[in-house]
């Protein structure tokens, strides 16, 4: 089998700021129009409900998405299915900032994003690709970083946006964004793919690929303990505009920094996770930091469901939420690659699938039970996170040796 290439320290910050970025697209493209939902309801002529289901539908459109890209980069490489994808996010945003209505809003949000999440999928799949086992939880922190700064960032430029131009400047923005991802992706992005991994995937139909990841244990414990957590940011996303702006009276300037103080939250959290995971396997990082995060969610409904503290009693436990998925993400992540790393690609796809998958149906659910208040919010937020509990406690019962190093086994630091 042909070892994993490890790229020299020279050149880990110029691979991981590119991956980040195409990681970050997606993100982007959510967080940067959030400010304009308001906005959007009040010109397309629709309720605030209707206008947050164009995140619902994005989050759809991304896990649908991964399903596709993750096969096809393992079969034909990364190269050709990101530039492909990108070319589609870039039309789709022309689209969406020229629709004239919210049914061709909607439509053109899902192929926004079916374009858009090449750049996720695949990123990851790089990653497994160039970096050895012991290598990609430091990796996917550093990734982290990158992608954390889109949300605090992008709803402030986004606010900013709205006081010179609409809501459909911000697409323009990103389509331009779209374009110049997709040049550095064409001039600095190498193919990545092995040829055993190539080989073996010629030699497997694709659903096959996903039928043998289904029936491994700990991959479904991990895929689905990151996306039960992760749930917790994808109904934050889509309510929080609603509940913020609408219940809270936040203003709209003001709501990107709320957002912003988030994200710094989420790089902080990832950054420690990137050094802790030299003393520490995935598997019990994750362990733990999803048991702390239910506690802090529990707090959270119960303040929302008595009114304890007002904003604050709701803001400062979702502060420690969105934290806690810096802990999370990156180590359910080097768990599913490490137990299927010749099936790098369709991994990192069940792994965007599921948690944009599961981040759509909850956003939905959160969604349709708003009331003026922070409970359906909460409740869905505290809820997923004890379902990230118990999955794993099922799936991935005890310590899995592919993730626990021979104490003999010394890893080298980055």
């Amino acid at each position: 089998m042909t070892e994993t290439h490890v790229p020299p320290r020279a050149s880990h910050f110029s691979a991981t700021l590119l991956l980040g970025l195409l990681s970050a697209l997606g993100p982007l493209s959510i967080d940067m129009y959030l400010p304009g939902l308001p906005q959007i309801g009040s010109a397309l002529h629709v309720d605030p409900g209707a206008a947050q289901h164009t995140v619902a539908v994005f989050f759809a459109g991304m896990a649908i998405g991964q399903l596709v890209y993750g096969p096809l980069s393992d079969r034909l490489g990364r190269r050709g299915p990101l530039l492909a994808g990108l070319m589609l996010y870039i039309a789709a945003t022309i689209g969406c900032a020229l629709a004239p209505s919210i049914d061709i809003l909607l439509a053109m949000r899902l192929l926004q994003a079916f374009g858009g999440c090449a750049g996720m999928v695949i990123a990851r799949a790089v990653v497994r690709d160039r970096f050895a086992a012991h290598e990609t939880v430091h990796v996917y922190s550093l990734l982290m970083l990158v992608v954390g700064i889109s949300p605090i960032l992008s709803p402030l430029f986004g606010g900013w946006i709205l006081l010179i131009g609409s809501w459909r400047t911000i697409f323009w923005l990103l389509a331009g964004l779209g374009v110049v991802l997709t040049v550095a992706a064409v001039v600095a992005m190498a193919e990545s793919r092995s040829e055993d991994s190539a080989l073996f995937a010629r030699n497997e139909h694709y659903l096959r690929s996903y039928l043998a990841l289904l029936r491994n244990r700990e991959v479904v414990g991990f895929v689905l303990a990151g996306a039960f957590a992760n749930a917790a940011m994808g109904t934050y996303v889509a309510s929080s505009p609603a509940l913020l702006i609408g219940v809270y009276q936040v203003p709209v300037q003001s709501f990107g920094w709320i957002f912003g103080i988030n994200g710094i939250a989420l790089i902080g959290s990832s950054q420690i996770n990137a050094r802790l995971a030299r003393r520490m396997a995935p598997d019990t990082i994750l362990r733990w930091a999803n048991r702390i995060t239910l506690g802090i969610a529990a707090i959270m409904l119960a303040d929302a469901v008595s009114g304890f503290g007002g904003i604050w009693g709701v803001l400062v436990p979702l502060f420690l939420v969105i934290a806690s998925l810096g802990f999370n993400q990156p180590n359910a992540l080097a768990g599913a690659m490490a137990m299927q790393p010749m099936r790098a690609g369709s991994v990192s796809a069940l792994i965007g699938c599921a948690q944009f998958g599961i981040g759509a149906i909850c956003a939905t659910i959160a969604g349709g039970l708003l009331d003026g208040t922070a409970r359906p919010m909460a409740a869905v937020i505290a809820g997923t996170t004890l379902i990230a509990v118990i999955v794993l406690k099922i799936f991935v019962p005890h310590k899995v040796a592919a993730l626990h190093p021979s104490p003999r086994q010394k890893i080298p630091a980055a």
